[in-house]
């Protein structure tokens, strides 16, 4: 191979190992393709999500394979479905045991991230999450994994969503209504944002406690109960389909005229907020990725284009979940590498040397903490119609970094949040 196709499939996002550490690398003919297990939803309320991972993760092998594989090594998907957890145990047992696969990556549900954490664990093999956490309401119940790498905490967005609260609304709101989705990522928000709204003496009473099963897609007895309720503010969590319903049925009835939105999550739904009925002025959350983020870089820009040309939609942020899950993974493995004299490194090998890490990913900077839980930049702001597009955009883009309002390693969330002085946004 020559010292100018070695520069190639050496450059990675974030840096690059000196490729005098990987004299004798073999190259695609010599070498067996390296397997990673994808565990993707592509059915139910989760498809939208779950493809638009899948894609991205697909773009990445494509752009790895393109520049010359991980040390010579072609890569290679295993794809199956995330299902419930009973399925998607037994599918990432047959992904680690069966098709022999280096790591695992994906999930969506906090629920299957209860039942994976350990298995990966028992296993032995790496697990990059996407979305799924391993915490019961605030709670971590996997606290020292060695294979487990997990989501960041749920309870961010909601920070994040009651700052803004705080900066555009107080004093214009007395009361407050919560429409959350019916499962542990719903009850965390409504539980953070009035926690904050305590902190900051906010003096908000709440007249609705609504909570929406996942799947629901009639939603006009929640929209009365707010018409009836008549709150000044709607904290509403929900993120799947039922997010750009509810906002079609609450605009029909006038509640986007009376009172004022608050959906941390709802950048899932972004090509599906359009401006006919979703109201300028909303406080919206893109989570980790902005598709139109201030001082994109290249990639992101790279990426963008291709999703659009891909797709005809605009990717949203668990796209930016699945490629630094991958890529973070990539670039502990040729550390590691780096480290083990060029050779092949083993799982456990890899999966230390992922720990402080720092990649650039789509949202901007990704890395691992001790803990196994991500460090990156948050995406959120109030809606607006000005742009060239059908569906809303936000102006002006705040950007929050977790390190300075994810909660420490072991912390008690409510505790924390009691003390810490957070920087204003």
């Amino acid at each position: 191979m020559s010292v100018r196709n070695r520069r190639d499939f050496l450059k990675i996002s974030g840096g690059a190992l000196a490729a005098s550490s990987l004299a004798g690398v073999p190259s695609f003919a010599q070498a067996a393709p390296i397997k990673v297990g994808v565990l993707a939803s592509r059915s139910g309320v989760l498809a939208s999500i779950g493809e638009c991972a899948l894609t991205t993760v697909q773009w990445w092998a494509e752009r790895v394979n393109k520049s010359g594989g991980i040390l010579g090594r072609k890569v290679e998907l295993v794809v199956e479905e995330e299902g419930n957890a009973k399925d998607t145990v037994e599918r990432f047992r047959k992904l680690a045991l069966r098709d022999n696969v280096e790591m695992i990556t994906g999930l969506i549900s906090t629920g299957n991230g209860l039942s994976i954490g350990p298995i990966a664990e028992e296993l032995k093999m790496i697990w990059t999450s996407w979305d799924a956490t391993t915490q019961k309401d605030v709670t971590e119940t996997l606290p020292n994994p060695i294979y487990s790498f997990r989501s960041t905490d749920n309870e961010i967005e909601g920070l994040m969503a009651s700052l803004l609260t705080v900066k555009h609304f107080k004093g214009k709101i007395k009361t407050v209504a919560n429409l959350g989705t019916d499962y542990s990522y719903g009850r965390n928000m409504w539980d953070t944002f009035m926690a904050m709204m305590k902190k900051y003496d906010m003096n908000v009473t709440p007249v609705a406690d609504l909570w929406v099963k996942v799947g629901t897609t009639d939603l006009t007895p929640f929209v009365a109960s707010l018409q009836q309720a008549k709150p000044d503010l709607i904290m509403a969590s929900l993120l799947f389909t039922d997010a750009f319903i509810f906002m079609k049925q609450a605009h029909a009835a006038g509640l986007t005229k009376s009172s004022k939105f608050v959906m941390p999550a709802a950048g899932f739904q972004l090509n599906e907020l359009k401006k006919e009925f979703t109201p300028e002025g909303m406080i919206l959350g893109h989570n980790s990725m902005y598709f139109e983020q201030p001082n994109a870089s290249p990639l992101l820009k790279e990426f963008v284009k291709f999703y659009r040309e891909k797709t005809k939609l605009f990717p949203h942020f668990e796209a930016e979940r699945a490629y630094s899950a991958a890529e973070s993974w990539k670039a502990g493995v040729e550390k590691a590498a780096k480290q083990n004299g060029g050779k092949w490194p083993s799982k456990e090998q890899v999966a230390k040397s992922m720990v402080g890490i720092t990649i650039q990913s789509l949202g901007g900077y990704f890395s691992w903490r001790a803990d196994h839980i991500p460090d990156c930049n948050f995406y959120m702001g109030l809606t607006t119609h000005k742009n060239p597009y059908d569906i809303v955009t936000i102006n002006p883009v705040e950007t929050l970094d977790t390190r300075e309002y994810q909660k420490p390693a072991g912390a008690d969330f409510y505790k924390w949040i009691e003390t810490k002085k957070f920087k204003d946004l």
